[in-house]
């Protein structure tokens, strides 16, 4: 008798526990970057194998205009974590670079933002960084960390503070070599008909300048021109690292296994928190160029190196939902799956592969608000909460994420400023059969660039766009020759009035409508005009984090897991991840 109650107590005692276990929502999100939605099998591709992503779409919600509040990835990133279009936290630049390029920059995602993981890690939240962050390291000093993911509310970051370019890997070539092509002339030609100029006014006595000042004058720019050859020759040394929290751990990292020690750090993350809620954001840093796939992958798709590294990407993400559903985790996991803007579909490799991805029946890409830069994948999956195979076609935004799982968690909104996301249940449960967003801004760097609006009760989805970037070349579908299309002056045509488009019945914006196609043509206009001028009064000014003085690079602000002399060179990365198991 005294067993039997022994073990009725030890029962009890049991299910309190793993009841306490079970009251709070765990929250998954994995971001893919540079991912067009038509390189996905749930998205309507034919020919990449994607099962585990599809998976989700098949026991989840399927999102169909899922939209990203940016086409390139800094701000992009900084509207998802923050809930706001990123020109409100200045995450958007008025210049042509978009991103942050350099570890050792200033800008980043300003202290005073309040992201996600940190309203989750206030309500007793483990939260978790793993994979690509870019959005900013120091303010002041090489080990501030003021923008670093541990300032914004996660516990733990394992990942690559930065971004992956080509210049990151051997023999991928670089970014930059076309910049330098389009600019160097020009700063060639200045300072030559500077030093015409001071000749002419030296000779002729109106400026008498001497030797010594001519010789400081010559230093300084061959100073100049030896740190700038410095800095990109080493660029990979100074950028490309490996982080563990605030520990250089990689320097440059190594592509050797690198989405199997992703994978593995995610799943040991999760099996340190299966006592307590937990939010983790798995952010892959594929697939970004200079692509890679480990060896178990390579060679092994139909689309070259660009799918071979789709398909590691997706067996990532089944290890990760293979791990819940062993810690029977699963039931009370909210997964989400996206990626951060459309397909960059300019990126050719040297020897003429297609290191891009495939935005359907989109037009444009990534860097464009064009539907094939802004419209991505977005899957929900939850057992038991939301319906296996639905698919919602209402315009949704990657800035929704936000409010929804902050809401789940039990956490509050802040209330001192504006939140541009909007709670996704009551949409995802189907107690609401319409979007909350009347109207989304698209902006392209700082620039408003185009106007969605879905009219109450109204099948209708009208896109006003007030510029558009010049193609090249002609004819193309992306902006080929400079490797990215850009948001302001020579490089794109204005409209007026704006062209227009029904995206319910034209969304690969092939016919833009006019007065004599469209008899509510000039009333369309007129609502999405006094739209753009209530949102623009709701915009506070702010420091720009994208200016030119904040995204340069400044030396004493960089990372460095040894010196300079040794070039930033180290590997430290521990034991345990050595020796991976097979994929």
């Amino acid at each position: 008798m005294m067993i039997l109650l022994r073990l009725i107590v030890f029962l009890w005692l049991t299910s309190i526990a793993t009841s306490k276990r079970n009251s709070k929502l765990n929250i998954i999100l994995f971001m893919a970057d540079d991912l067009g939605i038509g390189d996905l099998g749930c998205y309507g591709n034919t020919t990449l194998r994607t099962p585990n992503i599809d998976t989700l779409a098949k026991r989840g919600v399927k999102l169909t205009q899922h939209i990203a509040a940016a086409p390139l990835c800094t701000p992009s990133r900084a509207a998802f974590l923050t809930g706001r279009y990123p020109i409100r936290s200045g995450m958007a630049s008025l210049h042509r670079v978009g991103v942050f390029l350099f570890s050792a920059s200033s800008g980043g995602l300003p202290t005073e933002e309040i992201t996600f993981a940190t309203l989750l890690q206030q309500k007793g939240y483990t939260t978790a960084l793993i994979g690509k962050w870019h959005l900013g390291i120091n303010c002041h000093s090489h080990d501030d960390y003021c923008h670093h993911p541990l300032n914004h509310g996660f516990n733990y970051f394992y990942g690559i503070p930065v971004n992956n370019i080509r210049d990151c890997k051997p023999e991928h070539g670089s970014v930059f070599q076309r910049g330098i092509k389009m600019y160097l002339p020009t700063m060639l030609q200045i300072t030559w008909i500077a030093l015409i100029s001071l000749a002419v006014l030296h000779y002729i006595g109106l400026l008498r300048i001497s030797h010594r000042a001519l010789g400081f004058f010559f230093l300084m720019a061959a100073v100049l021109i030896g740190i700038l050859l410095f800095f990109f020759y080493n660029f990979r040394y100074l950028n490309c690292f490996l982080m563990r929290n605030h520990s250089i751990i990689q320097q440059p990292w190594r592509y050797e296994n690198l989405t199997q020690r992703l994978t593995e750090e995610a799943k040991r993350f999760i099996r340190r928190n299966t006592d307590a809620p937990f939010l983790l954001f798995l952010s892959y840093p594929q697939v970004h160029t200079a692509l890679f796939a480990s060896q178990s992958f390579r060679g092994k798709s139909k689309h070259g190196l660009y799918g071979d590294a789709v398909e590691e990407m997706d067996w990532s993400i089944g290890q990760v939902l293979q791990t819940l559903d062993q810690l029977n985790l699963s039931m009370q996991t909210l997964v989400y799956f996206t990626s951060d803007q459309g397909a960059h579909i300019e990126e050719i490799s040297s020897s003429g592969e297609v290191h891009g991805g495939y935005n359907g029946i989109y037009k444009g890409g990534k860097s464009t608000n064009w539907e094939g830069g802004i419209r991505i994948p977005g899957l929900l999956h939850w057992p038991g909460v939301l319906k296996p195979d639905t698919s919602i076609d209402e315009p949704t935004s990657n800035m929704d994420i936000f409010p929804t799982i902050v809401k789940l968690a039990g956490a509050q909104q802040p209330t001192d400023r504006i939140i541009d996301g909007h709670d996704l249940m009551p949409l995802l449960q189907g107690t609401a059969l319409h979007s909350k967003h009347e109207f989304l801004f698209h902006y392209c760097n700082a620039y408003l660039n185009a106007v969605r609006w879905h009219p109450r009760n109204s099948t209708s989805i009208w896109k006003a766009l007030f510029f558009t970037p010049k193609f090249s070349p002609e004819g193309a579908n992306g902006c080929f020759e400079s490797h990215v299309c850009f948001c302001h002056g020579n490089f794109v045509n204005y409209h007026d009035p704006p062209l227009l488009f029904d995206l319910s019945k034209d969304p690969e914006e092939k016919h833009p409508l006019t007065t004599e196609t469209e008899i509510h043509f000039d009333e369309i206009l007129h609502a999405i005009q006094q739209a753009v001028a209530n949102h623009t009064q709701s915009l506070a000014t702010v420091s720009n984090q994208l200016s030119l003085k904040n995204i340069i690079w400044k030396p004493w602000l960089q990372p460095c897991c040894s010196s300079f002399l040794k070039f930033c060179y180290c590997n430290h990365e521990s034991q345990e991840n050595k020796d991976l198991p097979a994929a």
